[in-house]
């Protein structure tokens, strides 16, 4: 089977997860956790980065840090996987959906205006696959409302949006460092801000508002959320982190391929990469339009059959029971997406031969 998005370890993961076994250091207290939140700030060139134990839980905690909750409204696409949703509900706020384009399928900006009241606080573009929101406009109305914004970028670290690092652009950035990201600590998150306050603001909130005495007693102010990655799993992170731009490369060249290929087959929209963005084709996605021969299910199916492991994109979770009554704009080019979409094997040891042998199963070979 060729699978759809693996892991890579190639590196000095072994090695710094050792050093934390001979030295003891394995839990959530260590030179690893420091270090891995310095080094992902580096490459990111932003201020501030928070480890957390996955990426819901930096989304969580980006809204906690700004103080979103009972009530509060928050704009985030439907089009994402269920995470940031349920993150807006766990803090008692309440997610209303926007659609999105159909060229990047990510979040609409000519599309929010129409969704914000006096209740919204916050808009949460989620870069889905790897491509970023179109982020001026996002930005021009959190200015002019009075809005933070979340950036859901757990899907794309390495991309940029006008040569920023995506995560760097709103108020707080989210990543995750699940086994199917570009790179991963087999679970994990990071929460990233320019703003200091925030970030100290975070770091405190995550550790559960820990306070140590002058006799060594623990002493807590306010409530706070055990969101702490251990030692062992941060070790990972900054091996994994030392890589980070090989893996990259990788896949942006893995995508032109399938581009190559694929660029002529009838029925197949291919994935766009915006004069504006680059993109880090997290997973190499792409449209079965009406014209193709089989429908997508049936694409689907044969690339199973195919020992080729492929996946339809996200189910709407507008669509979804806990969510339905959740209020939402015009939501048809999700819907059309949503029914199109086909993810394709992505991973960074995914080789040339391989590409091959999916296409071939595509054109009809």
């Amino acid at each position: 089977m060729i699978p759809l998005c693996i892991p890579e370890m190639g590196g000095n993961e072994w090695k710094y997860v050792k050093e934390c076994i001979d030295t003891n250091w394995v839990s959530s207290v260590g030179s690893y956790v420091n270090l891995f939140e310095d080094r992902f700030s580096e490459y990111l060139k932003c201020e501030k980065a928070v480890v957390t134990m996955n990426g819901t839980a930096a989304i969580q905690l980006a809204l906690v840090t700004l103080g979103i909750g009972n009530g509060d409204e928050v704009i985030v696409p439907s089009m994402t996987f269920i995470s940031p949703v349920n993150a807006i509900k766990y803090v008692g706020a309440v997610p209303v959906f926007c659609d999105i384009r159909k060229d990047t399928f990510v979040m609409d900006e000519n599309k929010i205006e129409e969704l914000i009241t006096e209740k919204t606080k916050a808009i949460m573009p989620v870069h889905i696959y790897g491509h970023p929101v179109y982020m001026d406009k996002v930005m021009e109305l959190a200015k002019k409302y009075n809005l933070y914004v979340i950036e859901d970028a757990t899907e794309a670290l390495g991309s940029e949006y006008k040569g920023q690092m995506l995560g760097t652009i709103g108020h707080i950035g989210c990543f995750s460092f699940n086994g199917n990201k570009l790179i991963t600590t087999g679970a994990g998150g990071m929460l990233v801000t320019n703003n200091n306050e925030y970030g100290e603001r975070a770091k405190y909130l995550s550790t559960q508002t820990k306070t140590i005495l002058e006799n060594k007693a623990f002493y807590h102010e306010e409530v706070g959320y055990n969101f702490r990655m251990p030692n062992l799993l941060a070790a990972f992170g900054v091996a994994q982190l030392e890589q980070v731009e090989k893996y990259l490369k990788i896949k942006r060249e893995n995508a032109e391929y399938y581009n190559e290929i694929l660029k002529d087959v009838k029925g197949i929209t291919l994935p766009v990469e915006m004069p504006w963005a680059k993109n880090c084709f997290w997973l190499y996605s792409i449209l079965v339009e009406e014209d193709y021969p089989i429908s997508r299910d049936e694409l689907i199916k044969k690339l199973i059959d195919n020992k080729i492991e492929a996946r339809p994109f996200f189910y709407p979770v507008h669509d979804m029971p806990p969510y339905k009554e959740c209020r939402k704009g015009n939501m048809d080019i999700t819907n059309e997406v949503a029914s199109k979409g086909i993810n394709l094997p992505s991973s960074v040891s995914l080789t040339k031969e391989q590409i091959e042998e999916v296409c071939k199963v595509i054109k009809g070979e």
